[in-house]
């Protein structure tokens, strides 16, 4: 065993190199910094009397955190702010850098291996990003005792799987969290059954525990923090400081990559698979629209079929020939079928509060036993391609987990799965309408007048625009009432693009000078360091101002107009 454990330590190395060279060829505003030194200490000196703003990176070995997160760093100081950065330093046992890629073997978690594995390299990005700004920099050992750090090693070596998710800490739902990082480093919907599982969870619980002490500890040196901003605002540790600082009345925002090249979407308050399911109507029912406007949504739309203007997606040539692929398997084209997309099990589990149903998996087979009673219509079930093209493929395959109850599919029930790579849109577009989970695809669908069924938390939800379920009573008459026979009305197709509109260029704000590289990995393209100082990009204005006045993170593209223009 021991030899095995040194084969994974030094396999994981080697991709850990990879990660630390992968982080050297990034750039963050150091080299700005370094061409005017005198220009940046004069900008610090001035904001020590300024409103203190958390930037939580933590977790320092995301290269296209670290960019996104030292921009901000840069402009918040210029802009007056007294900045603060909390990093880890190999403390926490568990966190969502541990993935699949680099930690291959649940041991290296389970014998407190990551020291070895990744966080040399998360630090060492960590320090060139950061390190040379002059900045305060607090550590999470820094901030804990070592009776803290063994009261967590205690507390977590007795909780017993089954027992995870009830833990709390200070009113914290420390045991939540823990759960939702050893589900996302399985990268599994449950984990109930797998080897490891319960080892692991006990790590990410000890993780999640001195992630509240340290948080806390933190907040209570530095006195007053106007905002805390970090990535993503889920997993450990990100989830946790969450929770510490909404407990302590204290301003959050988190950010994501979003889907249009050089773009980032900004929630106040939580992450924004959260905050966008219940975002007012009000902020885009009354803006701007022309047909200017529509125009511009549906070419973007257009796009989004092979991904030209996007830096996510997850097929590079989609097979646009459905009828070909629906002749293969026997889908009759001349019969009502019913279009339904999943999400990927362990990303659904996560991201969205169950709704009608417990969870994605039960939608899925109890969706399936209905359509077996409805012989006059046809399911057609549409794998989410991210199941195994995903940042973190998932390994618990919705169709494994369709086939443990259906060994043989319903003559009317055909699937297509995460490596077809026919195009999503075109299959989509012969269906009467559409069921979804929690897929943005939804947005895009109703933007082209298909009816959309939500079982989930999806954000199209409380938008007008669909049928959302709230119970499995509800759910099942709205699927009684298949099929529909008709697109939307031509008003609430008008809406439906209204909303997409803001979501894909209102909401998904454009940082231009942040430009891909490869993956995840970005080149910053800065000029100086006034170029990060206000009224130069819109789009950083508007990031902050948010930050620091509270204000709408919208951006108003109508006005600006779109930073990819000239480009498409």
């Amino acid at each position: 065993m021991l030899s095995r454990i040194r084969k994974l330590v030094h396999t994981a190395l080697r991709g850990e190199d990879r990660l630390r060279a992968d982080g050297m060829r990034h750039q963050t505003v150091a080299a700005a910094v370094a061409a005017d030194p005198a220009g940046w200490a004069a900008a610090v000196q001035r904001a020590k009397s300024g409103s203190k703003v958390l930037i939580a990176t933590t977790v320092t070995g995301f290269s296209h955190v670290n960019t996104v997160e030292s921009v901000l760093a840069a402009a918040l100081t210029l802009r007056g702010a007294e900045v603060h950065l909390l990093v880890c330093d190999a403390v926490l046992p568990g966190c969502l850098r541990a993935e699949q890629d680099n930690v291959p073997d649940w041991r290296l978690i389970g014998d407190y291996k990551l020291p070895d594995v990744i966080c040399a390299g998360c630090m060492a990005n960590g320090r060139e990003t950061f390190g040379s700004l002059g900045l305060p920099i607090h550590r999470l050992s820094e901030l804990l005792t070592a009776e803290e750090r063994a009261e967590a090693r205690r507390v977590a070596a007795a909780t017993p799987l089954d027992q995870l998710r009830g833990v709390t800490l200070e009113h914290t739902a420390v045991g939540e969290h823990a759960f939702a990082g050893c589900l996302r480093y399985f990268a599994r919907g449950s984990i109930e059954n797998i080897e490891g599982a319960s080892i692991v969870a006990q790590r990410y619980l000890e993780a999640s525990i001195l992630t509240v002490r340290a948080v806390s500890r933190l907040l209570d040196r530095i006195g007053k923090v106007s905002t805390a901003v970090f990535h993503h605002g889920i997993y450990v540790p990100q989830g946790l400081t969450g929770e510490v600082c909404r407990q302590r009345q204290i301003p959050v925002v988190n950010w994501n990559p979003s889907y249009r090249k050089n773009t980032f979407i900004f929630s106040h308050g939580d992450t924004y698979h959260h905050t966008l399911i219940d975002e007012p109507t009000a902020v885009w029912e009354t803006m701007r629209w022309s047909e200017a406007e529509e125009r511009k949504i549906l070419d973007y739309l257009a796009s989004r079929i092979t991904g030209t203007r996007d830096w996510i997606w997850f097929h590079e040539k989609p097979d646009q020939d459905f009828e070909r692929f629906a002749k293969k398997v026997g889908l009759n084209l001349g019969k009502p079928t019913i279009g339904m997309l999943t999400n990927v099990m362990w990303d659904a589990q996560l991201h969205y509060p169950a709704n009608a149903f417990p969870g994605m998996l039960e939608w899925t087979i109890e969706t399936i036993r209905y359509f077996e009673t409805r012989p006059d219509l046809q399911l057609l079930l549409r794998v989410h391609p991210a199941e195994i093209r995903g940042t973190a493929p998932s390994r618990q395959p919705i169709v494994d987990e369709i086939a443990k109850v259906f060994p043989t599919l319903p003559a009317n029930v055909f699937i297509i799965g995460p490596e077809v790579t026919v195009s999503t849109y075109a299959a989509m577009a012969h269906c009467d309408s559409v069921i979804i989970y929690g897929t943005k695809t939804g947005v895009e669908l109703a933007a082209v007048g298909v009816p959309v069924i939500v079982g989930g938390e999806a954000w199209i939800r409380h938008k007008g625009l669909t049928r959302d379920a709230r119970s499995p009573a509800e759910y099942f008459r709205f699927l009684d009432g298949l099929p529909l026979g008709q697109r939307m009305p031509g008003e609430q197709v008008e809406r439906a693009r209204k909303y997409a509109y803001h979501f894909f260029f209102r909401r998904m704000i454009p940082l231009p000078f942040i430009e891909p590289l490869s993956g995840k990995i970005y080149k910053l393209n800065v000029p100086s360091l006034e170029a990060l100082d206000r009224q130069r990009y819109p789009g950083l204005d508007v990031i902050c101002d948010g930050i620091l006045e509270g204000s709408q993170f919208i951006y108003n593209a109508e006005i600006y107009g779109l930073h990819d223009e000239a480009a498409n």
